[in-house]
């Protein structure tokens, strides 16, 4: 049965000058940068197309509103006193989670088929354009997949749960579940980002470890397990920890949940581990080692995250542009806007063509494939969510005084802007990681040069500016500098993968505006006219 149209005329006025719904949209056939972007890396594009079909559908969107605007909820105890130890979700979650989970969000990179981690990688771009919060629990499934592998039993068990395409949100242990979630609990008040410094206690019994201690932060506490810290007697381990035992709760004790800034439909919380069982991963003391195969791959995806979310707030900005008109011309059409449009493209294509030649070496099987990874996604990573706040306020500002209003959606896209900078290591980290992964890994250094290298000899201002860098840094930076020698590095590395892509409109304009530096410092302070072909792009 077709729906009547909303009314538009009032006693007072009538409703004009206001944008339709968009209803719902493809987010695979509306995005040219995309298509192109899983073609030109060996993407799985029917398992895409697909899943943005799915995910730009008003209905789809509308979940992650309710989703957000009912977050989760933390039941401590039952009616009688005993300890639940739940986080409940409101019907919205569920039905984001079947659908990501279900298309293979958390599982396809594992399936065996080629380019998993590049259609996986898609499959995040998309996802946080619509929700972005539902992410974090799929990710981190995602990312554990490969830890596992360091105690073969555990994988046996875990990994086919953790790839199924399906969701099982039931409270019951792991060997009766269809699907399992993983989240991870590492830091504590007193290090952060120190993990050495972690305090929390590991005391064998058996076949498995008795953890006591309190972690500051527990991404996802409503999974089925947890990958954490501890000190063991052989020193810092990793350890994976199960909810749920066989006729009992695992004790791991919620303490609250976290008051974030976005990313409101997830929950994080603080907890603490009361001689809860645990099962190691790997030798003790390599638990740093253990885990950062988890974070290696957590990082892929919170340097796609920026560009879906880039992408979300610039589509929902042009349609306003495009439908709104002010001083007797369409905002689209007025040469301020455009150029601002114009600008704003150039970051989100930068920032997915990156990590989507990133998320390809991650495919890879050969030395250079992984060591260009290592340092790949540190640099995309970085730089992605350094633009990101800048581009999702921007497009806030287009709507005027109505991007400040949750029913425009944009007002998510900025809460959420921040985050992925922040989690799997903050600017600096990721700085001092990218100093040391090229200090430490020659390869590393040499597939970063041949990247670099791969795109001379097609833009002489390209050219001149790689070679002003290798002067400027000969060698690697000192540390006060890692974050310029950082930011030129991933601008560089960005314009080479747009300029063998081919398309000129935009590789041009990068070149001119982020490498040659032909602009000022606001959005959109750019040479006049800019392409139509750039705003084509949207």
């Amino acid at each position: 049965m077709a729906l009547s149209a909303p009314r538009r005329h009032f006693g007072t006025h009538e409703v004009g000058n206001q944008p339709p719904s968009r209803g719902d949209c493809d987010l695979w056939q509306g995005d040219i940068a995309l298509r192109d972007a899983v073609f030109r890396e060996g993407g799985r594009a029917e398992v895409i197309a697909a899943y943005g079909k799915a995910m730009g559908s008003a209905g789809m969107r509308q979940a992650g509103q309710d989703a957000n605007r009912h977050g989760p909820e933390l039941v401590l105890f039952d009616p009688g006193g005993r300890r639940l130890d739940e986080v409940h979700f409101h019907p919205a979650w569920h039905r984001l989670m079947q659908t990501s989970l279900g298309a293979g969000y958390a599982g396809i990179a594992w399936d065996g088929t080629e380019g998993g981690h590049v259609t996986h990688a898609a499959m995040v771009y998309l996802a946080s354009q619509t929700e972005p919060g539902h992410c974090c629990p799929m990710t981190m499934t995602y990312a554990a997949f490969p830890a596992l592998a360091a105690n073969p039993k555990l994988a046996t068990v875990w990994q086919p749960r953790l790839s199924a395409r399906d969701y099982d949100p039931s409270t019951r242990p792991i060997a009766e579940k269809s699907a399992a979630t993983l989240g991870m609990a590492m830091t504590e008040k007193q290090g952060g980002s120190d993990l050495r410094s972690n305090a929390t206690s590991a005391v064998t019994e058996g076949d498995y470890y008795r953890l006591t201690g309190h972690k500051w932060f527990c991404s996802a506490p409503m999974s089925d397990g947890f990958l954490t810290l501890a000190q063991a007697p052989g020193g810092l381990t990793c350890f994976l920890v199960p909810r749920w035992l066989e006729g009992e709760r695992n004790a791991i004790h919620i303490q609250r949940l976290k008051d974030k800034l976005g990313n409101r439909s997830n929950a994080s919380a603080e907890i603490e581990y009361h001689n809860a069982i645990a099962y190691r991963l790997g030798d003790e003391g390599a638990g740093v080692r253990t885990i950062i195969e988890m974070v290696h791959h957590t990082r892929l995806d919170t340097a796609l995250a920026p560009a879906g979310l880039m992408r979300g707030a610039l589509v929902a900005a042009h349609h306003w542009a495009i439908h709104r008109s002010a001083f007797q011309k369409r905002l689209i059409d007025q040469p301020l806007m455009q150029a601002v449009m114009a600008d704003l493209v150039l970051d989100c294509e930068g920032a997915l063509a990156l990590g989507m030649r990133v998320a390809r070496s991650f495919d890879g099987t050969a030395p250079e494939d992984r060591a260009f990874a290592r340092i790949g996604v540190a640099l995309a990573k970085f730089l992605g969510n350094k633009r990101c706040p800048v581009v999702t306020y921007e497009a806030m500002e287009v709507l005027g005084g109505m991007g400040y209003i949750e029913e425009t959606g944009q007002p998510l896209y900025y809460r959420e802007a921040p985050l992925n900078g922040i989690w799997e290591g903050s600017g600096n980290v990721i700085c001092l990681d990218i100093l040391r992964t090229l200090a430490r890994e020659p390869l590393a250094a040499e597939c970063l040069r041949a990247e670099l290298d791969a795109a001379t000899g097609s833009d002489r201002r390209y050219d001149a500016a790689l070679k002003a860098h290798a002067e400027r840094w000969p060698g690697l930076p000192p540390e006060g500098e890692a974050r310029w020698f950082a930011e030129r590095t991933a601008l560089l590395l960005t314009a080479s993968v747009l300029i063998r892509a081919g398309v000129a409109t935009v590789s041009d304009a990068y070149v001119t505006t982020r490498i040659a530096g032909e602009r000022g410092h606001v959005s959109g302070a750019m040479r006049a006219p800019v392409p139509q072909e750039l705003l084509d792009r949207i």
